[in-house]
């Protein structure tokens, strides 16, 4: 079914890979004081270890047992505030987010979502959005926190010892530059990794959905050999990938490393007490593990960056229908009769040198002149590429013209409010959604939300009676409750086509257009459905694209392309 178009205007998005606000800020300050009290644990601890074991009065070393324990209570409870800070704000910004993304789909199907699934696609979307929202929590919050802990362990030690505090600045820059090399060895391996685990999600799910016919024809080998090339590019690109982050880490240990050497030299050849010696040799391999979080940070930061370029890219596409209330247009509103907006009767529908293309570089179907009078039951046949499935995008209000005029009820369909002309139309297609909840619920998404409450149980088996699923539903020990989808009761393809027309009555629309809706069922099980569909909509308007003319013989006409 269509949905209900929003009509607030909708500026090009745009996804910026880090959000910084003042509550990230904070949450990320608070990281830096649970890193610092980590590395003060740390060295304070190294001090407290050696000066006890000169065995002084216990006098002299309860400032430090107080310290250790402080810092050691300080760390647990300073990180878990921080958790809740930065938490907070990234599930906040991510429902806010969310919300606003999926409106944004919306002007954009189908016709500016390409050739992916619609898991695949919401999946991808999800992931994306996902990895730009969390990049406050995994890569601003660490970075802060590594660089507030960072300066303050380096200006604490030069204090102690000027040369000591110069090695770990020494350090820390150091660690810039590897989190740099990082970024870049990830962000140019990311894309790769993408499309090599992409292509291997594409040629399994084809070989896997062909199985039968690739045997029938000798090309299981073939397909296999497919599989396996794209499974050899996957692991190449993972290599690649693994092969800078391991190189990344061992620098890390490294730096940290040739760190506490120097600092271990620059102890021995002071005059420093060996307590102090203990706490200046401690200082760089506390703060090594502080600044070792950074490496994931940076690949956080570089999933983020490519799924805020996937996302602006999906996203900034200029939709394919326009509406004279969206996107702030001033142009004259024309609303449709109002006898046709009450959903009575069905509209007459005009198609007046209609062309319509997908990409802007040819046309896809057409020119059309063509007239539908209310209640009429078309079908349309032709062969593959002929511009059906273009034709009823069109009628569906799915995409705009290229030229030409469509016409309801003598109102051009381009001038009047998106929402309006959609909420006349039914949509049937070949792959109707099952969605993993009860029957019930699956039938009320049909229905105009602001009726949908009031529809009771007895309409909705009507529905069901009038697809022809009156049998089954009788059968279903829970009735409308039966839970359908992934985590319920599978149902065959004539069931899953059945119920798509169940909805489309329930809706209440004038108009149903159908796009192969028994394309994958047998003749006897197609014959059925298209008699039942027929019958139980006499009243309604009709238009079936179709390529095998299953049940052609019975609509009022066939209009070949």
């Amino acid at each position: 079914m269509t949905t209900m178009e929003q009509t607030a205007p909708l500026a090009p998005p745009k996804h910026r890979a880090l959000t910084i606000s003042w509550q990230v800020i904070f949450a990320g300050l608070l990281a830096g004081v649970a890193t610092a009290s980590g590395i003060a644990l740390t060295t304070t601890s190294g001090w407290l270890i050696v000066r006890a074991s000169e065995r002084p009065q216990i006098m002299l070393l309860l400032t430090t047992i107080v310290a250790v324990r402080t810092f050691g209570i300080a760390r647990p409870v300073f990180r878990y505030w921080e958790r809740l800070r930065s938490h907070d704000v990234s599930l906040a910004d991510l429902a806010t987010r969310r919300a606003e993304v999926y409106s944004r789909l919306v002007p954009l199907t189908p016709a500016r979502l390409g050739r992916r699934g619609r898991a695949d696609l919401l999946t991808g979307v999800v992931d994306d959005l996902t990895d730009v929202v969390e990049a406050s929590v995994r890569v601003t919050v660490p970075v802060i926190g590594a660089l507030f802990a960072g300066v303050l362990a380096a200006a604490l030690t030069a204090m102690v010892d000027p040369a000591a505090g110069l090695v770990l600045a020494a350090m820390l820059a150091a660690a810039a530059l590897t989190v740099w090399v990082c970024w870049r060895i990830e962000s140019r391996s990311q894309d790769e990794l993408l499309a090599a685990r992409a292509e291997v999600t594409r040629v399994s799910q084809l070989t896997a959905d062909h199985a039968s016919e690739l045997a029938a024809i000798g090309g299981t080998k073939a397909a296999l050999g497919w599989v396996d090339r794209a499974h050899v590019a996957l692991r190449g690109a993972i290599s690649r990938q693994s092969r800078g982050r391991a190189l990344v880490a061992g620098m890390v240990l490294a730096i940290t490393g040739a760190a506490t050497v120097a600092n271990a030299w620059i102890a021995t050849t002071s005059d420093h007490r060996i307590p102090v010696m203990a706490l200046l040799v401690l200082a760089p391999v506390a703060t090594g593990e502080a600044i070792g979080v950074l490496t994931d940070a940076t690949r956080a930061l570089a999933r983020a960056q490519g799924s805020a370029r996937r996302l602006d890219v999906l996203l900034g596409q200029t939709p394919a229908v326009s509406s004279p209330t969206r996107g702030g247009a001033t142009e004259e509103v024309a609303h449709l009769p109002s006898t046709t907006t009450a959903k009575g009767a069905a509209p007459r529908i005009v198609l007046d040198g209609v062309t319509a293309t997908w990409t802007g570089e040819r046309s896809h179907t057409g020119p059309h002149d063509l007239t539908i009078e209310p209640g009429e039951h078309v079908a349309v046949t032709g062969a593959n590429g002929s511009g059906k499935s273009t034709l009823l995008a069109v009628l569906a209000r799915h995409l705009d013209p290229s030229s030409g005029r469509y016409l309801v009820d003598g109102v051009d369909v381009t001038t009047a409010p998106l929402e309006e002309v959609r909420s006349l139309i039914a949509l049937v297609d070949d792959e109707p959604h099952v969605f993993a909840s009860t029957l019930r619920e699956n039938l009320r998404l049909a229905i105009d939300p602001d009726r949908a409450a009031d529809v009771s149980d007895e309409e909705l088996i009507g529905g069901l009676r009038a697809a022809g699923l009156g049998n089954w539903h009788d059968a279903l020990e829970a009735g409308l409750d039966t839970r359908l989808g992934a985590d319920g009761m599978g149902i065959s393809g004539g069931e899953r086509a059945r119920l798509a027309i169940a909805r489309a009555l329930l809706s209440g629309r004038p108009i149903i257009v159908l796009d192969e809706p028994v394309a994958h069922l047998d003749h006897p099980t197609a014959e059925a459905v298209l008699q039942d569909l027929l019958t139980t909509a006499r009243d309604r308007t009709l238009v079936m694209v179709t390529h095998h003319g299953i049940g052609v013989e019975h609509f009022d006409r066939t209009i070949t392309l």
